[in-house]
């Protein structure tokens, strides 16, 4: 979600399901790497612009997106990061913006 003084942007980014339940294997482990390589190759992309970027998540997923920004050298773009269960998208623009009010010292 892009949050502008204007409003939201909301772009979809179908992400990964992987059942906890899946046999591990090297064959499917690489596959599986190779997607989400893509995956966050693609969420990236999508924020390249952003000036300020808060990352929202449960799991892993918040740590593996910031060492891929750290090696893009975009880690100082990083304003917040928390972990968070589903979220709708009222509820993700208020955090984004309660990040960026604190980040503003607004």
């Amino acid at each position: 979600m892009v949050v502008t003084d204007t409003g939201e942007d909301i772009r979809l980014i179908k992400g990964l399901y992987e059942p906890q339940a899946a046999p591990a294997d090297d064959i499917h482990d690489r596959a599986f790497m190779g997607h989400l390589n893509i995956y966050y190759d693609e969420v990236i992309a999508g924020i390249r612009d952003a000036e300020a970027i808060v990352i929202l998540g449960p799991g892993e997923a918040k740590g593996e997106l910031t060492k891929r920004l750290e090696r893009d050298n975009r880690s100082g773009q990083i304003i917040g990061m928390e972990t968070a269960d589903k979220m709708t998208h009222r509820q993700i623009a208020a955090t984004v913006r309660r990040y960026f009010q604190d980040h503003n010292g607004r």
